[in-house]
């Protein structure tokens, strides 16, 4: 991107290229640079059915990204004094500490060493939305490893793990604290959930898929524990993300957001947005800090973490990028967070949105 024009422009340029040339369907990127939204773009259609257009508030279900927003959660509290990343999960929640989970901490679940990755190969959607029933059997696993000793990728088993602890700690869902203590104020009330209310369904952009599901494919026949993190019955695809009942729970390792929404939240991470600031300075320094080496148990690959958010390889971005579809996170170095949605899940390994953010990313610092 040369200098000859507004950033926010250029980036409206290229993704009406994308649309237009037919890679997308429909496509969105927002970055904050120290509070203040330098690039809102939005192209294309978040349901081809229909012809509804995507803008810059049409959310988007996205795995895997809610997990930054249930650290985000968590981190907010720590600041209230109302949790301690040192907490035993079993003072909070006692069932769950069986099968030598007795001593594991809340800092373990962050750090994905809680030893819990799995789920029962059994899973179906239907057993998604019924948030105790996934915390029994999450309570009852026999850890894989022991906790705190390696870490590995809790994909699915990471929202409910923070999200009963906030749970029993606030008496609330987190669906609720967030909600209540991080989008009312940020003025996402319309772009950010954990369970989208049935009035706003409609509003949730349709996926398809691309590549995708042959990339899970591949990964399934590849990776040695991938189907016991991904069972069958509930892969991260488009069927899954496009089911309503998905859409209306509570699983806070999925999430349905606009582009703007989350990077206002990662924003208000790292400084004032508009008078809101969720964590104080000191603590960024700390959940910006990689914590984990060595290769990823779950996926095995490198996949560094921060206490809450993936430490993408090759960059300075902090956050979780979604299974597929777009892309979260934050430099705390430049104070700016970018993200960007698509509906068209691809396994591709061009991924356009990732040069869009690269570029959004290499302009701001040679400013």
């Amino acid at each position: 991107m040369g200098k000859g024009t507004g950033l926010h422009e250029q980036v409206q340029r290229r993704l009406d290229a994308l649309v237009n040339g037919g890679r997308e369907i429909g496509v969105q990127v927002a970055a904050y640079l120290d509070g203040r939204l330098i690039v809102n773009a939005a192209a294309g259609l978040a349901d081809e059915a229909t012809g509804a257009p995507v803008t810059p508030d049409t959310p988007f279900l996205n795995f895997a990204s809610g997990k930054g927003l249930a650290s985000t959660v968590v981190h907010l509290l720590a600041e209230r004094g109302e949790l301690d990343y040192d907490l035993r999960v079993a003072d909070v929640w006692p069932e769950y500490g069986r099968h030598g989970k007795q001593d594991t901490t809340l800092r373990h679940l962050l750090l994905h060493e809680a030893g819990v990755p799995w789920l029962p190969a059994y899973t179906m959607p239907e057993d998604l939305v019924h948030w105790d029933k996934m915390c029994r059997s999450i309570a009852g696993a026999q850890p894989v490893w022991e906790p705190g000793t390696r870490h590995g990728l809790h994909e699915w088993t990471y929202g409910w793990l923070l999200g009963e602890v906030v749970r029993r700690v606030t008496h609330r869902p987190i669906s609720q604290v967030l909600a209540e203590e991080v989008a009312h104020p940020l003025g996402v009330d319309r772009e950010l959930f954990f369970g989208v209310p049935p009035a706003l369904v409609h509003r949730v952009a349709r996926l398809k898929d691309r590549s995708w599901s042959a990339a899970l494919d591949r990964l399934s026949a590849r990776v040695e524990h991938f189907d016991r993190v991904f069972p069958p019955g509930v892969r991260p695809d488009a069927s899954l993300a496009n089911r309503r009942d998905l859409m209306r729970a509570d699983i806070p390792s999925t999430a349905v957001m606009s582009a703007r929404g989350i990077a206002r939240v990662y924003a208000a991470l790292m400084g004032e947005v508009d008078g809101v600031r969720l964590i104080s300075p000191e603590r960024l320094k700390v959940i910006s800090t990689v914590e984990t080496t060595g290769p990823d148990h779950t996926i095995g690959a490198d996949l560094p973490k921060t206490l809450g958010y993936a430490a993408q390889p090759g960059s300075t971005r902090i956050g979780w990028s979604s299974a597929g579809g777009g892309l979260t996170g934050f430099h705390p170095e430049l104070g700016l967070a970018v993200a960007a949605m698509r509906n068209h899940l691809s396994g591709d390994h061009d991924d356009p949105l990732e040069d869009i953010a690269a570029a959004v990313h290499a302009v701001v610092a040679a400013a």
